[in-house]
């Protein structure tokens, strides 16, 4: 009989298993605390449960975690985690240690729907969300993995692996609670960045629901490139998210963050400068550029440092601050737009 995973669960799903069992209700919060704090694997190491009470949970319910199946580390410190997923897929996971600070870049669905030109994800089509157990998994374990190993520990989460997670938004909403609440990790939601390529339904969900910092994919001020480069351009136009976004107070601690991959020829001009300033103008927030890394088959070209630095000199002069992101993991396929798990 398959168990179903404690890991994902709310403490108010944590009071139902209790009432399911005939349990007292503050044991729901011992679970949280054994599961949360504690990051235990077994129910028997619950050990201010009573032994009749972890027997019960034990027949029915396990903690769920489960290691990843392969690791590979890049020469410069970034390492890739391959995990399973509870229907049996798999999707790659991302630790980049810099200095004191450690991000852990993780995937809310196993491929994805949006088929952005550019990017690997897409390129292995859509084959499911993510569970809240399996999207929780990747950060439980990592967290983990690293302190075993002495590495630093994570001090930041980003929506950024496989996916696109407004498509998967309850389940993404759902861990970022679990994250954030007092019985889960209890950490502030100023650590956790959520990504998307806007889709305007659920970004308003998102902005109305969560105080996670967000970051939106645009890669094109101009409507009619950003449709080549990106389909869901077509139903979800960059304009309209940025005007939905100008009407939010983003003067508080929560950012907003535009990501612009750059590539050689296409997007890199003056004009798109100039375009992405009126785009932005108005709105609190700053751009990262980001170099393309090349996926095979796919007609784009990679664009010069010293294009990137004048792109990114004038936005700042113009009142835009914007910044290179250093590209991490390229030697292992971990670097952004790269990742992929078919298999």
């Amino acid at each position: 009989m398959n168990k179903t995973s404690l890991l994902g669960m709310t403490l108010e799903e944590l009071q139902d298993v209790c009432l399911q069992l005939s349990m007292p209700k503050f044991t729901a919060k011992q679970m949280a605390q054994w599961i949360y704090g504690k990051h235990v694997h077994t129910i028997d190491e619950m050990t201010n449960l009573s032994k009749a009470n972890r027997e019960k949970l034990d027949s029915l319910f396990c903690v769920g975690c489960m290691p990843p199946v392969e690791t590979c580390q890049s020469k410069d410190g970034t390492v890739k985690y391959l995990f399973p997923t509870e229907e049996g897929k798999f999707v790659e996971t991302v630790y980049i240690p810099d200095g004191e600070r450690a991000t852990l870049c993780v995937s809310c669905q196993v491929g994805c729907k949006m088929n952005c030109l550019f990017c690997q994800t897409g390129k292995q089509g859509w084959q499911g969300n993510l569970s809240v157990r399996d999207i929780l998994n990747q950060i439980y374990s990592v967290d983990q993995l690293v302190a075993e190993e002495g590495k630093t520990p994570l001090t930041n989460i980003v929506y950024m692996g496989q996916g696109e997670p407004l498509d998967n938004l309850d389940n993404v909403l759902k861990s970022t609670e679990i994250l954030t609440a007092d019985y889960g990790w209890a950490w502030s939601p100023h650590r956790i960045t959520i990504s998307t390529v806007g889709l305007k339904s659920n970004m308003q969900r998102l902005l109305d629901e969560s105080e996670c910092h967000v970051a939106v994919s645009l890669h094109s001020p101009i409507h009619e490139q950003r449709l080549q480069l990106m389909p869901a351009e077509k139903q979800f136009a960059i304009a309209d998210i940025v005007a939905l976004m100008k009407e939010y107070d983003w003067s508080h601690q929560r950012r907003i963050t535009f990501e612009y991959t750059m590539f050689g020829g296409t997007n890199d001009t003056p004009l798109h400068a100039k375009e992405l300033t009126k785009l932005l103008r108005g709105l609190n927030c700053r751009v990262n550029l980001i170099r393309w890394h090349r996926v095979p088959e796919v007609p784009l070209k990679e664009v010069e440092m010293d294009t990137m630095e004048h792109f990114r000199d004038y936005l700042n002069n113009h009142g835009i601050p914007t910044t290179i992101r250093a590209s991490r993991g390229q030697d292992i396929w971990a670097a952004c737009g790269l990742l992929s798990s078919k298999r």
